[in-house]
């Protein structure tokens, strides 16, 4: 029988929880830097480069590696030998304790995103509480814990299905990883959960995101089963698509495939699909009641030297007297150096600009002429002028676009991912332009920031309208004032490039 301190298990559920911020799994630096040295689109090799320097960074400055530091995800399994010691508060209570005192240590602040009363008010609880903890009860002695911190931005991409027996499990996956975009953050994995009911199909899928990367392993060695066969079909395939990293286009859209399956009724096949991005943070440790658990940090050895540079061909603006003809002279895919002061807003703020506006009352920031970054910061700390503060998924704007640009002369927007087609229709009407940051890359991005400051809706925390002076933050041109997007020219010129060499190698 193991006797386990109520204690031990808070204090590694925390510092698990600070761990992930900043350390990558080691066997996802290694299969980003393959992914890096394979590529052959210029601009997919840059996002890469960028997410593996940030990687690093965050290593050695223990800061996170994205601003979203994520929904908890625990996975539990209590051994029926397990005792406690002392205990005062249930088996939940002692893990959101744990992530209470991750999030909120003042060495190492974590972006708290959690809403209690999500279909209401939706009020921050503050200290990302509570987790979402599943629990299964196995023979044994030890406590087994997998904790992860899952982005929203690749959350809000799972797919479910409710396949019919007789349906292909492939054509599904190929059908539907178009439509899940870039706001995923790729390259990343993909987690499969197949068969049981509904809702073990979507935990198998959480759950199995959780296993090293061995794809490249597998490949060698071979398929066993009919899972690993699907597993490699669907890695080659998925990468064929074309889509790459920040799904700009390339050869790399996913770095392992992994599958989860369970027995399930004759006339049913659920399939649930959730993609883990390039903020992939996940941590095991096991409790035996010697103790709380201690994580190896990786070798900073495990971390490739690369070094960004932006290239000749980048273009330095002034953000302070930016004009609309020189945003006119913008190409798809062109580099840009941003410097000056630019402004921030998410949902929150958006929706009550846009509730504002409707009233016919003036917004407490003049729009006219400024860019506007979609940004929640994490808190600075010691003399950070902010946290890090990568961008969030630009599509969750796009139905407030059109009317804030028409009605408040706004020129341009900063994101992650692709815009829908109503937002580009929104662009080139009102000859505006749309930037894409790296997703990934949020303490990299904040070394650009020089000066922060509040301006308008204190209250929203994060989500409130920051002023951002900037030198040399480095952002793409996504969708240009004519609404020619990177992210539908992209990945179909790599899709192309892809097949034609298939093609010769066939021959």
């Amino acid at each position: 029988m193991t006797v386990i301190k109520q204690d031990d298990l808070i204090q590694s559920v925390a510092d698990a929880l600070q761990f992930i911020s900043y350390y990558h799994p080691v066997d996802f630096i290694q299969a980003m830097h393959e992914a890096y040295l394979r590529e052959e689109s210029p601009a997919a090799r840059d996002s890469i480069a960028q997410i593996l320097i940030n990687s690093r960074m965050c290593a050695t400055g223990h800061r996170p590696i994205c601003q979203d530091t994520g929904i908890v995800t625990v996975f539990v399994r209590v051994g029926m030998d397990v005792r406690w010691d002392g205990a005062t508060m249930s088996l939940d209570d002692m893990i959101n304790e744990g992530v209470r005192r991750a999030y909120n240590l003042p060495e190492n602040v974590l972006r708290a995103s959690i809403l209690a009363d999500p279909a209401g008010a939706r009020k921050n609880t503050k200290d990302n509480t509570p987790a979402v903890i599943h629990y299964s009860v196995v023979p044994g002695d030890k406590l087994e814990v997998d904790v992860a911190a899952k982005g929203g931005g690749s959350e809000n991409k799972s797919k479910m299905a409710m396949l019919n027996p007789s349906d292909s499990i492939v054509d599904w996956v190929l059908k539907t990883v178009p439509t899940m975009g870039a706001g995923w953050c790729p390259p990343g994995m993909l987690g499969i959960g197949i068969g049981g009911t509904a809702e073990k199909a979507a935990v198998m899928a959480k759950e199995v995101l959780m296993e090293s990367i061995d794809i490249h392993e597998l490949k060698a060695r071979g398929p066993q089963n009919r899972i690993e066969e699907i597993r490699l079909e669907l890695f080659d395939k998925v990468n064929q698509l074309g889509i790459g990293a920040q799904g700009l286009g390339g050869l790399t859209t996913v770095l392992d495939v992994k599958i989860m399956d369970y027995p399930t009724h004759a006339a049913s096949l659920p399939v649930c699909m959730i993609p883990n991005c390039a903020a992939t943070r996940h941590a095991h440790f096991v409790l035996d009641g010697s103790g709380p658990a201690e994580l190896e940090a990786p070798s900073l050895d495990a971390y490739p030297e690369i070094v960004w540079e932006a290239g000749p061909s980048a273009r330095r603006v002034n953000l302070d007297s930016i004009t609309p003809e020189e945003v006119a002279s913008w190409k798809p895919g062109e580099t840009i150096l941003l410097n000056g002061k630019m402004l921030t807003g998410r949902d929150a703020a958006h929706k009550r600009m846009v509730e504002m506006l409707n009233r016919g009352e003036q917004l407490p920031v003049d729009l006219k002429g400024r860019f506007i970054y979609y940004v929640g910061p994490v808190d600075p700390v010691g003399d950070e002028v902010v946290g890090p503060a990568g961008p969030t998924t630009a599509t969750r704007m796009d139905k407030f676009t059109r009317q804030i640009l028409e009605q408040t002369g706004l020129l341009g927007m900063i994101g992650k991912s692709e815009r829908g087609p109503t937002a580009i229709e929104a662009i080139k009407d009102n000859k505006a332009v749309y930037l894409m940051a790296v997703g990934g890359a949020a303490y990299l991005v904040a070394q650009a920031i020089r000066k922060s400051q509040v301006l308008a809706f204190a209250e929203l925390g994060m989500e409130a309208i920051y002023e951002f002076e900037v030198k040399d933050m480095p952002v793409t041109v996504a969708v240009d004032s004519n609404g020619e997007s990177v992210h539908i020219t992209g990945p179909a010129l790599w899709q192309s490039k892809i097949a034609q060499s298939l093609a010769v190698e066939v021959k």
